[in-house]
């Protein structure tokens, strides 16, 4: 997978940008001999591997079990680029106030994510999915959230580079 981190010359340690992440997990995506291999179907819970970390990048493959959800997120200062490689999630994104707005996700849908934006990524379908994740600067922190009419409060700030991320600070 070396060639496919190498969309541009860089300095070393730079975070790549959106339009660099959105091509680094579609290339991936369209290389699916090289990760077809590491998917694990029939676990309980999500299962979760990386593909490549450096300084710029951390890229992850997610098996997403039917009905599997995250909590209310951000992604610290990391940019983050998912697509989806076979089923379907959606993503509830969060508004300051609270408002949560859904949208699907099938497969070949590619989008970016903010380092301040608050969304969760769920399998609401009887079938599992796959997806992948980039994050630059590579993942290090997330802070969850609860939804309420008042709006969004913080639950909890976790540091880590996975994508699921359980320790707390």
């Amino acid at each position: 997978m070396s060639a496919l981190l190498s969309p541009a010359p860089r300095r070393p340690g730079t975070p790549l940008d959106r339009s660099d992440l959105v091509e680094l997990v579609a290339d991936i995506a369209r290389e699916r001999d090289s990760w077809s291999s590491l998917v694990r179907h029939g676990a309980a819970r999500r299962w979760w591997t990386r593909l490549v970390r450096n300084a710029e990048v951390d890229v992850w493959l997610i098996t997403w079990p039917a009905q599997e959800a995250t909590d209310l997120h951000d992604h610290g200062a990391s940019v983050a680029a998912l697509t989806v490689v076979e089923g379907e999630l959606e993503q509830v994104l969060a508004s300051r106030s609270g408002q949560l707005r859904r949208d699907s996700l099938r497969p070949g849908t590619v989008l970016t994510v903010e380092p301040t934006a608050v969304h969760d990524v769920r399998n609401p379908t009887r079938s599992a999915a796959v997806s992948i994740h980039a994050y630059s600067p590579p993942l290090e922190q997330m802070t969850f959230y609860d939804s309420h009419p008042g709006g969004l409060s913080s639950v909890r700030t976790v540091r880590g580079n996975e994508p699921e991320l359980e320790h707390p600070w």
